[in-house]
Parts: C-alpha cells; structure tokens; sequence
C-alpha cells in the first residue's frame, strides 16, 4: 500500500471514529434534564442482577440507576427497600417495576420523589385491591407452574422455568435463573394496597407479547386501566433480560417526558 492510501485510510478511520463519537455523545441525556434518576424494581422469583444490561444502557446515556433488592417476604418489606432507594436519590426519578414490581411501585410510588412510573410485564393494583385479584376473569398460565414449600414460600417449577418464564433466554442464562431463583411469600399476594401511585403520576408500560406469566388480555386490560403509554415487543416474561434496548428506550422517553413539565 503506498503512502497516500496509508494516508486515506487512515483519515476514513479517524473520520468514522469521530462519528461514532458524535453518534454516541447525542445518545447522552442533557446536562440540564430535570430527572436523571432511575430505580429498578425487579420481580418474584428473580433479583437485581437481572437488570444488568438496563442499568448499562441508562448508565451510558447518562442516567444514575439504582437497583432495588427486594427481599419478597411481603410487600411491605418490599416497598421498605424500595422507599429506601428512593431515599437516596438527589432529585426526581423514574420508577421502574417488572412483574410483582409492578404491585411494589405501586405501593411506594407516592413517594414524592417519583416523577413517574415504568411497568415491565408488571401488575398494577389500584388501592384497596390485591394482586391475587387482577388474576380474576382472566384465563390461567398453564406453562407458568408454582412449587409452594412447607412455610408457604413459591418457585416456578424447574422443569416449566423455560417455557413459563424465560423461553427466549440462552439455555445457559436460563439455567442460572431457574437455580438462582428467589422464592416469594405467597401471602404477600393476598395484601391490600393502601395507595395506588399510578391515579396520580404519569404511567407507561413494557408489554411482552409472548409472556407466558400472564394472559395478554389481563397485562393489556392493566395498562388501559392505569391509561399507561404503551409499547410491546415480542419477548418472554424474562423481558427485563432479554429485550434491554426497548426497556430502556421506554425509560427514558418517560425521563424525557417527565422533565418537560
């Protein structure tokens, strides 16, 4: 290669770095965006390590993201961590919860630092209600099997873990979620809410469309309900994991939303 194509070559790298560099600069949230906070709640049977590739997205955009460690020995255990990270925010924030999340943000929502709210696959309660009863009408997830120990503590059957939570997973991340699993207090789903942030902040939801959890007509009748935003993708219960990009998208359009107003 003579030394003017070395040249050329080289000016088209640097060219196509700076791009880039552009390209991923604008992805950036403003430096005066009013609300740069992010909590995740994650739901029954799984922990915070689950949103590992949400918190990369935000975190490379800007974002300081909090993930919340619920016990799930009851919701009021539950939305104590929760209002504990919330605590420790320095400003507003998006609240963010996947499947029994959904009944935690809920509760702890009202928290004057939320600003407003994000449902992955969640439940969404309104006061005075349990969770146990937005199941009602509503056909059952046949390929979504509980296991209930002696002292009332619930597991998704091994042997159904695939095909009722995670059937687009890796067969590797899906091994690791099933033996990692961390079981819920079933009673926990039999708790009447006292609030129901979602009647006063602003709502979007995550539906996925092959989430075998839920009926679909149970995940869609929530979301009008709470007169959330909605988008849907094609993905398993285990979207939290696998469908990172669009959690993430839906986030910080509601950041973006939020601090408009």
């Amino acid at each position: 290669m003579s030394i003017r194509n070395t040249l050329a070559t080289a000016a088209l790298a640097s060219a196509a770095m700076l791009t880039a560099g552009a390209s991923h600069a604008a992805d950036r949230i403003p430096a005066d965006q009013a609300v740069k906070n992010v909590v995740l709640v994650h739901g029954a049977f799984a922990d915070g390590s689950g949103w590992k590739s949400v918190h990369s997205l935000l975190t490379e955009r800007g974002y300081h993201v909090t993930i919340v460690q619920n016990p799930l020995t009851s919701l009021a255990d539950d939305v104590a961590a929760t209002k504990r990270a919330l605590e420790r925010q320095d400003g507003p924030a998006i609240l963010v919860g996947h499947s029994w999340g959904g009944t935690v943000i809920t509760e702890a929502g009202v928290d004057p630092k939320v600003a407003g709210l994000v449902y992955v696959s969640a439940l969404s309660p309104d006061a005075g209600e349990t969770t146990a009863q937005q199941y009602e009408g509503f056909a059952p997830a046949k390929d979504f099997v509980l296991e209930t120990t002696s002292d009332g503590f619930g597991y998704v059957r091994p042997d159904k873990f695939k095909a009722g939570f995670a059937h687009d997973a890796s067969d590797a991340d899906v091994a690791f979620m099933r033996d990692a699993q961390v079981p819920i207090n079933m009673s926990a789903f039999g708790t009447v809410l006292k609030n129901a942030a979602w009647r006063t902040k602003p709502s979007w939801a995550v539906i996925a469309t092959e989430d075998k959890a839920f009926d679909q007509a149970m995940l869609i009748h929530m979301a009008e309900r709470i007169k959330a935003k909605v988008t849907k993708v094609s993905a398993s219960h285990a979207l939290f994991m696998t469908q990172p990009g669009v959690i993430a998208e839906t986030i910080d359009a509601a950041a973006k939303s939020v601090s408009t107003k």
